[in-house]
């Protein structure tokens, strides 16, 4: 009698437990159809929103055409006009955001992968753990716009559903306040890009210092073996997977040169696509960064550029 009143107890304690949890589920659901639908998009002024504008250039431009993929090193050191008006080819620049990740960054390949085109990876290190490197950031990207979130990968949602309260409190509190969806008018707001999805506003150099070490990226095996399954993947449609320098401070805190080169080598060794860079190469004096180690001024751009559109011809003699 007394074990029937336990099961029973235990059973009522249970029942309640679980429509607790369903309730807080469906409260949570309803939350964000809410958000969903009355109060995102927030940031649609803001860098990241940048991130609609150019997917909607690649999704739009059916031809062969080179895209740049990787983090705010593109965004804010490539003249994309230059390399189209020299290569005569469209040109994308994906440069997004190092919180984002890697992963984030070549995710963006996805959209509309076209016979002959030609993808280049620049990132600025290839040792990653293969996660989303900050998921709130990234939400503040793709918001409600349904069409970006095939940027994900079904590992992903953990990570993106557990940011997603930090992100709508963000959001309520932008709609609360009326200061959502506003371009700052600087070089971090969604005004500052041009068609191609570069920061075309002027920079200056010399406004930023170098503080640290500046080393050769580290290398693993996760993230080499992700870019390798790309470049298969890209291999199937069509199109071609490449690996490019970034912009690397040179001065009295840059490792050696040497250490550059062996970190290449070792690069090359393990990479199934072709690195068409010479890592040395895109050594620039300090003078010329802007904001970051990674950014640079638009003279610095210019350079990186006309460096760039150099091993892209280099590479086509030797591929065609």
């Amino acid at each position: 009698m007394g074990q029937d009143m336990n099961r029973h107890s235990l059973f009522i304690s249970n029942f309640r437990e679980n429509i607790l949890f369903m309730l807080k589920v469906l409260l949570f659901i309803l939350i964000a159809i809410a958000y969903f639908a009355y109060i995102m998009p927030q940031y649609a002024g803001a860098y990241t929103a940048s991130l609609e504008d150019k997917v909607e250039r690649l999704k739009s431009i059916d031809e062969a055409k080179i895209v740049l993929l990787g983090n705010s090193n593109l965004a804010f050191g490539i003249n994309s006009e230059m390399i189209e008006e020299e290569l005569e080819m469209p040109v994308v620049n994906m440069g997004f955001h190092g919180s984002a990740g890697n992963v984030f960054h070549e995710r963006m390949s996805r959209y509309n992968v076209t016979e002959g085109d030609i993808y280049i990876i620049c990132h600025t290190d290839f040792a990653d753990d293969d996660t989303i490197s900050d998921a709130a950031l990234c939400w503040s990207a793709l918001e409600n716009h349904i069409e970006l979130w095939k940027i994900l990968r079904t590992s992903d949602f953990y990570r993106m559903l557990k940011a997603f309260p930090v992100y709508l409190k963000k959001c309520l509190s932008l709609y609360i306040e009326d200061s959502g969806n506003i371009d700052p008018g600087i070089v971090y707001g969604r005004g500052a890009f041009n068609k191609y999805g570069d920061v075309c506003l002027q920079r200056e150099g010399g406004n930023y210092t170098f503080e640290k070490r500046v080393e050769p990226p580290k290398i693993n095996a996760i993230t080499i073996n992700r870019i390798n399954e790309l470049k298969k993947w890209m291999d199937e449609r069509g199109a071609t997977l490449l690996v490019a320098s970034y912009p690397i401070g040179k001065g009295e805190l840059t490792a050696d040169e040497k250490e550059f080169v062996n970190f290449q080598r070792n690069l090359e060794q393990k990479l199934d696509c072709e690195v068409i860079s010479q890592y040395t190469d895109y050594m620039y004096e300090y003078k010329y960064f802007y904001d970051s180690e990674y950014h640079l001024s638009s003279k610095g751009a210019d350079m990186r550029t006309a460096q760039l559109i150099e091993d892209i011809k280099n590479w086509r003699k030797w591929e065609y």
